[in-house]
């Protein structure tokens, strides 16, 4: 069997060879196919932002993982009888692990097919625009522009920033060398709430390879409060510092924090309390908590050591901790795949598994009807349904728990497994997010992101209630997208086992906004929002071939690479190769004579005249 890949990401079509890649390539390389397949099995696929089976190029994926395609090719042939991948690339990947390593895994040669120009031309372009998505209204807020240009030594070029049509900031950059970068760091300031939409260009200079680079769009998302929380402890500990991290990583979060002891202020006005280890059995963080209750402000308690379980148990979270001693388990986090409250992401999910026990209470775990669980309990091997993290909810207030101290532990093995915090962060911020956020009591919710990325499907969730307020979804949820332009489109929920979801695909960038409907008896249930499409661009901001990594590749794992004014050989090249071989199976199957029904026959006529032979003459 044959392999061959072929990148099917835009950076090919960005160069010089643009028309050669899109119509004699393609062409030249369907005729090698062809000529490979009256010897071998053949086997095509294309790869960018995802792998695809076939041959079918269009050459507009917005991003490319080789990684991905190397990590696939392994396990869809593991144990077959593989003679070789031919991989049609640039060599330029942004996105996955870099591909020379993931090779190591190949017991075959890969040739590569070297496209794209290795030549640097002259272009200036936008490599980077680092900014948050999030800021407040009157607020500057800052963004860092990373600029670069190839061979535009002398040459000068102007940055503007602009928002719906008007220039909000200007500049003249004047490039002093053949290989620029320079970062340049701009203060905006938010003077309209809601999703704003920047412009940043570069303007174009004479005879540059391409100008699709020299734009970039970015959304902020213009905010005109901050959620307050405040984070009341008993004393100094790790956990405090892994919580107050995740939490500082989304700027809609304004954080207070202070020991019990330490702290004299008022809690009206925060929009969340975070207990570690309180109450601890003074009566001062059962105080808070009343004063919370009073207010309606949610509550996230964190059981410690310290914590006074007797204590904890009068404040009817939804779990009561029965423990006839004071002693503690160590306890692993297991996920509950019936949880709805909110979503984790696939990958945070895989890094929950590797996660190190939390210390939790020893004892009987009694768990009310309203308790909803994110992670149960596991006790060495024995998965339990005791809960470790879980929330409850009423029509006026939100409480959440976690049952158990070392949450610093999650946050340094996430980096040692994964080397960022993302999970870690994901789970703290999407935990505060729902206690934090008002519990909204209409009949209708439709929930989604505000910002999608161009190659990304465009996710909508959504929950009817009846007058009981139970979730229930037998009747049709429609929604009405609409561009800038006024465009509109229609859209149908699908249902799930409970709600609704929608996929709307993947939408032309742009800003949009939605309504969604319901009816519900009599009574029609509507909700509405705003969300944007971003660009990526990434494929336009390199547009120099590295060959040198396909090189490598091919003289790693014994093969060799090919230009395209070679390919015509490559048929050649794998048939001269005496380890890419055809394997002969043999099926040997043994059968008693007396099961074959002719063989049987004439064994028993033989045997029947013998008799007849010996009765006639005698013999018995």
């Amino acid at each position: 069997m044959i392999i061959v890949a072929q990148d099917n990401s835009e950076s090919l079509v960005i160069g010089k060879d643009s028309g050669y890649i899109k119509n004699d390539y393609a062409i030249k390389l369907n005729e090698v196919i062809d000529d490979l397949s009256k010897d071998f099995q053949v086997k095509t696929f294309t790869f960018g932002d995802k792998v695809a089976e076939g041959n079918n190029y269009n050459f507009k994926d917005k991003q490319t993982d080789i990684s991905s395609l190397f990590d696939e090719m392994a396990v869809r042939y593991s144990n077959r009888n593989v003679g070789a991948l031919v991989l049609a690339s640039d060599g330029i990947f942004n996105r996955g692990l870099n591909p020379l390593y993931t090779s190591d895994q190949f017991r075959f040669p890969v040739y590569t097919l070297a496209l794209g120009d290795t030549a640097m031309r002259r272009d200036v372009f936008i490599s980077k625009v680092n900014f948050n998505r999030i800021a407040f209204l009157g607020n500057q807020f800052p963004i860092e522009v990373i600029v670069g240009a190839n061979m535009c030594n002398g040459l000068q070029a102007t940055l503007t920033v602009s928002k719906g049509g008007t220039i909000v900031h200007s500049e003249n950059i004047s490039f002093n060398s053949n290989r620029y970068f320079q970062i340049f760091r701009l203060q905006l300031e938010a003077k309209e709430a809601g999703m704003q939409r920047y412009t940043i260009r570069l303007s174009d200079v004479d005879d540059e390879i391409s100008t699709v680079n020299n734009k970039q769009d970015i959304f902020i998302d213009i905010l005109d409060s901050k959620q307050k929380i405040l984070l009341l402890s008993t004393a100094p500990h790790p956990d405090i510092s892994a919580l107050r991290t995740a939490i500082e990583t989304n700027y809609n979060y304004e954080l207070t924090e202070a020991t019990i002891n330490e702290y004299v202020g008022q809690i009206e006005g925060f929009n969340l309390l975070i207990m570690h280890q309180l109450p601890d059995g003074g009566s001062k963080g059962n105080t808070y908590v009343a004063r919370a209750r009073e207010n309606k402000i949610p509550v996230l308690y964190i059981v410690g050591t310290k914590t006074n379980l007797d204590q904890f148990n009068a404040l009817s979270s939804g779990v009561r901790i029965e423990t006839a001693q004071r002693s503690f388990n160590e306890t692993l986090p297991v996920l509950n795949p019936e949880f709805t409250l909110f979503t984790l992401s696939e990958t945070s999910q895989k890094a929950f598994l590797n996660f190190p026990p939390l210390l939790t209470p020893f004892g009987e775990y009694n768990t009310s009807n309203s308790v909803n669980t994110l992670f149960v309990q596991q006790i060495g091997s024995l998965v339990t349904d005791y809960p470790l993290v879980y929330f409850t909810q009423t029509l006026d207030s939100k409480t959440g728990v976690v049952a158990g101290e070392g949450l610093w532990k999650w946050r340094l093995q996430d980096y040692l497994k994964n080397e960022n915090h993302d999970a870690f962060n994901e789970v703290v911020t999407k935990m505060i997010q729902f206690l934090s956020v008002k519990v909204d009591k209409s009949f209708f919710k439709v929930e989604g992101e505000n910002n999608f990325l161009e190659n990304e499907p465009v996710i909508f969730d959504a929950e009817v209630y009846n007058q009981s307020y139970e979730l229930i979804n037998t009747n049709d949820v429609e929604m009405t997208i609409t561009n800038s332009e006024g465009l509109d489109y229609q859209f149908g929920f699908g249902k799930t086992a409970r709600a609704y979801q929608l996929n709307a695909g993947i939408l032309p960038v742009d800003n949009y906004t939605w309504e969604a409907r319901v009816r519900e008896g009599e009574n029609i249930y509507t909700d509405n929002g705003t969300f944007t499409v971003s660009p990526l661009n990434i494929e336009a901001i390199n547009t120099i071939a590295d060959h040198n990594l396909l090189f490598q590749i091919s003289q790693k794992t014994n093969g060799k690479m090919l230009y395209p004014d070679q390919l015509q050989t490559l048929p050649d090249l794998l048939r001269s190769r005496e380890d890419i071989t055809t394997i002969t199976y043999t099926d040997r199957k043994y059968s008693e004579l007396i099961n074959i029904p002719w063989i049987f026959a004439l064994i028993l006529a033989l045997i029947s005249i013998e008799w007849f032979i010996r009765k006639r003459g005698g013999s018995y």
